[in-house]
């Protein structure tokens, strides 16, 4: 069955900042199909557990994406994957041109990601020139969302997705996900359990850098 398919493999994952530990000896393994709430309180580890992930960072321990390390292979990872972060990064490019560079980069038709920033509610057309930094956090965080979303990714990782969202675009934000690929895995991190419980299948929390819940819900 495709759902029992495991796409992250996480193995004893230590990391630290300045002697600090975040993450220590943590091994978990992610399936496609799931859709996993990563709870915890501000400092748990889970944003570092995304950006690990990702191939952001250093760090001790393996983790394997599609069969493939995110340090040494992280463009290959990085067209399978979906992300919205939870800080929006501080990108130079204007509206039109992150369109035309992530509809290259991921080989989609940048209409899509066009369509899903409307039904947000941002007014693409009217932001097209606008440098990308110049945006309100909303108006931002609707692209990095319809980017993430637009190209149907086996895995989506979504760090506090509806941070700056309007009560509209949340909404339609969740109907979005609702509808989402059922094979692919999705990592939804948020501090409001009440707003994902309806979307998730699996409840992880995480305190301290471990992992201290793991459950079907």
């Amino acid at each position: 069955m495709s759902n029992t398919q495991t796409l992250i493999t996480v193995n004893q994952l230590t990391k630290s900042f300045k002697k600090l530990s975040v993450i220590e000896n943590l091994s978990h393994e992610f399936k496609a199909g799931e859709r996993i709430a990563l709870v915890g309180q501000n400092g748990a580890g889970k944003t570092t557990l995304i950006r690990s992930i990702l191939g952001l960072y250093k760090y001790d321990g393996s983790i394997e994406v599609l069969g493939m390390n995110p340090r040494t292979e992280r463009e290959k990872i990085l067209q399978n994957i979906g992300f919205v972060p939870q800080i929006p990064p501080p990108i130079k490019m204007t509206v039109g041109e992150m369109l035309d560079f992530f509809g290259k980069l991921t080989d989609t038709d940048k209409n899509k990601f066009i369509e899903i920033s409307e039904n947000l509610g941002l007014d693409v057309k009217a932001n097209l020139n606008k440098p990308f930094m110049k945006l309100s956090g909303g108006m931002k965080q609707k692209l990095l969302v319809s980017f993430a979303l637009g190209r149907n990714p086996k895995i989506l990782l979504l760090d506090e997705p509806a941070a700056n969202l309007d009560p509209k675009a949340r909404t339609i934000l969740f109907e979005y996900l609702h509808k989402f690929d059922k094979d692919a895995l999705m990592i939804i991190s948020s501090h409001r359990i009440d707003e994902v419980e309806g979307l998730v299948n699996r409840l992880i929390e995480m305190d301290m850098g471990e992992i201290v819940v793991n459950k079907e819900v």
